[in-house]
């Protein structure tokens, strides 16, 4: 495959496109939902925080970007029953689903599985794996409406080889990839494309709570991290399910 984490994002490529994004309140999230609207992109913002979902809304027109709608959501606390209603307001409002893009996420902590919690074990599990699944069972329906739909899933190098003491986290993003990879072989043929990003060493919340010593120049901004995202969400990947890209070498 082509080096993707160097992909220059043409303008204009996500015209017309309605791309719900989860974790969109800070980190990876909120700079991918702000690139992808200045690329033409109608965002749902998917994410707890009210006014953080307002602000971001308010920066993304004030930016000239097509306006974006919210959907205030706990991944955690929220009952599977609850997700039906995304497509609903959804469907009533865009009629379809271009992209899907699953970027909230927590650490929970880094402990030995002998000693891990087990209330964090299941909180963790459920907004960095059964959130998405359940977002993404919802919305099949609004995907299949779309001429291109497009589902990508943040990954983590502990998700392709595991780490001691990253736990529940690292199970979590095991598991993510083999959903990516049933969900791709399920979908060949619909088309819908899906496929997992692995943004490598980010300056986020998440990497601060995980290395709390490191030098924070050494990791990369939001805003460097979204070739392969941007790439997966575009008609250039048309034809690519399901692959497992960085986005650092």
């Amino acid at each position: 495959m082509r080096r993707i984490d160097k992909y220059e994002a043409p303008d204009k490529l996500l015209d017309d496109r309605v791309i719900l994004i989860s974790g969109v309140t800070e980190g990876i999230g909120r700079a991918l939902a702000a690139k992808c609207a200045a690329l033409g992109a109608t965002i749902v913002l998917l994410g707890r925080k009210v006014p953080r979902l307002e602000s971001l809304h308010d920066e993304i027109i004030e930016a000239g970007g097509p306006r974006p709608g919210i959907v205030p959501f706990n991944l955690e606390t929220t009952e599977w029953a609850e997700y039906e209603k995304i497509t609903d307001v959804l469907g009533d409002e865009y009629g379809r689903l271009d992209g899907l893009v699953h970027c909230g996420g927590i650490l929970g902590e880094l402990s030995p599985i002998e000693h891990h919690d087990p209330y964090l074990w299941y909180r963790v599990l459920q907004v960095n794996l059964n959130a998405p699944f359940l977002i993404t069972r919802a919305c099949m329906p609004l995907l299949r409406k779309s001429a291109d739909p497009s589902v990508v899933f943040v990954s983590s190098t502990v998700g392709r080889k595991g780490r001691a003491h990253w736990g529940a986290y690292s199970v979590s993003k095991f598991a993510i990839e083999g959903l990516a990879q049933v969900l791709a072989d399920e979908t060949e043929n619909i088309p819908i494309r899906v496929n997992t990003v692995n943004p490598g060493a980010t300056r986020t919340k998440l990497r601060r709570a995980a290395f709390p010593a490191e030098d924070a120049g050494q990791s990369a901004q939001p805003g460097e991290v979204l070739a392969p995202f941007l790439y997966f969400l575009g008609p250039d990947s048309r034809g690519v399910s399901y692959s497992s890209a960085d986005s650092q070498p």
